[in-house]
């Protein structure tokens, strides 16, 4: 793929902190053997804040057991609190159940939701749907447990940045086919959602910011085993492929994406076909931010405003509870 040389600019607080991180320009599977430790977080480092408490459980998946880190806030309100899952980013092939789970700290605060981050399994050694399985699976196990858990059975959200916001739509579409626990909502972060990389924003940043188009190349060849633009790949793997009319009966979404990076024209292109599905959405594009700019650059302006829009959306949702049951055509 040639880049298109003609794109919109990056926030100029942005770019100066885009400076300090090198990209991550294509990798094979001995770059990501030295580049895994390295993105091993620890809880000293993810949930330096003292008040909130940091559990590690195992749950039995397909694949063995799936550890699960469990965030609750030490001052709560009582009784049943909301819930998230959240999935984590990584191209599918990189970290660990802590890395991005700032992104959720002020969510354990502020809506007294309790987060449950799950470290699923990761390619090439698991392509898919290993990785699908290991989150459905966390999310019946929560959604079964819910009482002891001391959270909401009707208020579980699905939640994800990345890679992680990929494997949320999928899981999304995951439950509604298999008619398995009822989702919220979905929260869905700058998403990794199409394999076949045939947009607008795929060449004018290829070769720029944190993320590039090698390395998401590199990453669904490793997730899809091969397979990548190619017939055979479920929607569940690669949301972004779905027509409207097979996005029908999904939960609520947010979507958001930064205007200056690769996924921008997927993730608005899969909002446009939520919303034509019958689907509310709320949909922003984060004005000359980068691949997970409010991860890396979270006192830069546009993050701050990200992160207070996104924490409010949330709350809303949990405010308002489940939407009314709807009479859903059938999904072709």
């Amino acid at each position: 793929m040639s880049p298109n040389t003609l794109k919109p600019g990056y926030d100029a607080e942005l770019h100066e902190v885009l400076k300090q991180f090198p990209s991550m320009d294509g990798f094979d599977h001995e770059v990501l053997k030295s580049q895994r430790p390295l993105l091993a977080i620890t809880p000293d480092v993810a949930i330096p804040d003292p008040s909130i408490s940091h559990e590690e459980v195992s749950i039995p998946g397909p694949g063995g057991q799936i550890k699960i880190s469990v965030l609750r806030s030490r001052v709560s309100a009582g009784g049943a609190r909301p819930a998230v899952l959240y999935l984590h980013g990584g191209g599918m092939v990189l970290g660990n159940q802590l890395l991005s789970i700032s992104l959720m700290l002020e969510w354990v605060k502020q809506l007294d939701a309790v987060v449950f981050s799950v470290d699923y399994r990761l390619a090439p050694e698991h392509p898919a749907p290993a990785a699908l399985d290991d989150c459905y699976a966390s999310l019946e196990h929560i959604s079964k447990n819910a009482a002891a858990l001391g959270i909401d059975p009707e208020k579980i959200m699905i939640a994800g940045s990345s890679a992680g916001g990929g494997l949320s739509a999928g899981v999304s579409i995951m439950a509604r086919d298999r008619n398995g626990p009822k989702l919220l909502a979905q929260c869905l972060i700058y998403p990794m959602l199409d394999d076949r990389m045939g947009t607008v924003s795929s060449s004018q940043f290829f070769n720029e910011g944190t993320w590039t188009g090698k390395s998401n190349l590199a990453a669904w060849d490793m997730y899809l085993s091969g397979r990548r633009g190619k017939a055979g790949v479920s929607l569940a793997a690669a949301p972004g492929r779905a027509t409207a009319e097979q996005l029908r009966g999904l939960p609520p979404a947010w979507v958001d994406v930064g205007s200056a990076e690769l996924f921008r024209d997927e993730d608005v292109g899969y909002a446009n076909k939520l919303w034509e599905a019958g689907v509310q959405v709320e949909l922003h594009v984060w004005p000359g931010a980068w691949h997970s700019f409010d991860m890396l650059a979270p006192q830069a302006e546009v993050s701050k405003v990200c992160l207070e829009t996104r924490l409010q959306w949330a709350k809303r949702i949990f405010a308002a509870g489940p939407e009314p049951p709807k009479v859903i055509p059938a999904v072709l």
